[in-house]
């Protein structure tokens, strides 16, 4: 988050609120997500698909206890399986686990295709696609260090080689339909062309959240020849580019001799430090991960109020919102006029029980709101719906109902044939309720109301009759 005088910069009334909150979000998150020290260990995984290929991973998880092979932190947690770049170890990222596995995630790092002679990207990509689907696999065995410990949600996330290898496997898994794969982080990726793929090609078929970072003076990879073409590719209904001014290549990754060589021959102008830069990629990995993998809708608002604010970066994104509910009356008969995955129904702000589909069939007057539940487990809630319920009936009620005087100008006479004591109701034509009282002598006074149009409901402990009065 940019700091306070970015913020405040050009602010309204209307947008104390949101700084308010995004101040909050800051300092708690710090606490939140800085609770789980950081465990390792050392898998060699055997795909029996690939002749029994031996994957070496090396896994960092939230632990109660720092070390290797320690048990995990109690909970489970989102993964993120991480391509590492060209002849780069995966020990060159130790900036990228030091700073999530705390905030709780597992960082997954394949140890193959690192030979400067024989690499394959495509052979990477297998690979990246293999741990997200094997780490589901290890959450389920009860042998397993990671036994009840992994969430099925799940980042492919990859620097230069590894950021166009996960562009390779994300294309498998969309198509797969794989259902924990949630989205797409490229630190810098490179099209990958081994074997006749593509990572632009395969970004034709990615649908899911993607997020691509980008150094402006990268010259290993230029962004208008690899990032950008990725992300113009790209099928998501909600994606970002983010280009760091005066950004490099290698400085995703801590310093290292290879990654740092190649781009001493290839980018110029690069001024900002590597802290700087890993810096602002954090300010922006970390809510977009909270909100893909953990569903946390308050960090996509602070991860979009960096974007517009910070001078740090230039961007671009496409992100089509959930929409928002309307609510469609036909006969008190009331259904959202959006789809989601879950409903709750509102009546004058409270929840109203049992109320989880679509529709609802209303039996009392007020303001009526639906808040629907999306796919990213965001939500969107409608405008209040004044709904005026006139003669309806409930549990077949026999008894006869008589008010009068009706239109009146003070007293209400309300007349029914069983011995039963009601409650009666009165809202205005704004559903807005105006007066409630028990029925003692069957008469109610209206003389304090202004004049107009009201609904009168008068209940008892199963029984509701509903019907409209006038005063003069």
């Amino acid at each position: 988050m940019e700091k306070l005088q970015t913020i405040l910069k050009n602010t309204t009334k209307k947008d104390v609120f949101i700084f308010i909150l995004l101040f909050v979000l800051l300092f708690s998150s710090t606490a939140l997500f800085s609770q789980h020290q950081i465990g390792h260990t050392t898998i060699t995984f055997q795909d029996a698909n690939r002749n029994n290929r031996s994957i070496e991973t090396e896994i960092y998880y939230p632990a109660a206890t720092a070390g290797t092979n320690v048990a995990m932190a109690s909970g489970q947690y989102p993964v993120i399986v991480f391509g590492h770049g060209f002849v780069m170890a995966w020990s060159a990222y130790e900036n990228l686990w030091t700073e999530f596995v705390p905030r709780g995630y597992i960082m997954v790092f394949p140890t193959t295709e690192g030979n400067i002679f024989s690499t394959d990207h495509q052979k990477f990509g297998w690979d990246l696609q293999f741990l997200v689907h094997q780490m589901q696999l290890e959450g389920a065995t009860v042998s397993s260090i990671f036994h009840n410990g992994v969430a099925p949600k799940t980042a492919l996330m990859g620097h230069s080689m590894g950021g166009g290898a996960a562009f390779l496997a994300a294309d498998s898994l969309v198509q797969s339909n794989t259902p924990y794969f949630t989205t797409l982080v490229g630190l810098a990726p490179a099209e990958s062309t081994t074997n006749g793929v593509s990572s632009i090609n395969s970004a034709l078929s990615v649908t899911v959240p993607s997020l691509i970072l980008s150094g402006a003076q990268d010259g290993v990879t230029p962004p208008n020849d690899h990032h950008i073409p990725m992300y113009n590719s790209l099928a998501s209904n909600c994606k970002t580019f983010i280009s760091v001014i005066g950004g490099a290549h290698c400085y995703f990754a801590k310093a290292n001799f290879n990654c740092d060589f190649g781009e001493g021959t290839s980018s110029t102008g690069i001024s900002i430090t590597r802290t700087q830069q890993h810096q602002v990629t954090f300010d922006f990995v970390n809510p977009w991960l909270d909100y893909t993998l953990k569903g946390n809708c308050a960090a996509f608002v602070e991860f979009n109020d960096s974007l517009q604010n910070s001078p740090r970066i230039n961007q671009n994104q496409s992100c089509t919102p959930n929409p928002v509910p309307t609510i469609v009356d036909n006969n008190n008969v009331l259904t959202s006029s959006t789809t989601g995955v879950s409903y709750q129904w509102y009546l004058d702000g409270n929840p109203i029980p049992n109320s989880n589909s679509v529709s609802i069939t209303a039996t009392a007057s007020g303001n009526y709101e639906v808040e629907v539940f999306y796919t990213d487990g965001c939500s969107e809630i409608s405008a209040p719906f004044v709904l005026l319920v006139t003669n309806i009936e409930i549990n077949n009620f026999k008894g006869n109902i008589i008010v009068y005087p009706n239109p009146t100008s003070s007293i209400l006479n309300v007349e029914f044939s069983d011995s039963k004591l009601y409650v009666a109701t009165i809202v205005d034509f704004l559903g807005k309720e105006v007066l409630k009282e028990r029925i003692e002598n069957r008469k109610i006074d209206i003389s304090a109301l202004p004049s107009g149009i009201y609904m009168l409901q008068l209940q008892s402990e199963k029984l509701v009759y509903t019907t409209k009065v006038v005063k003069n």
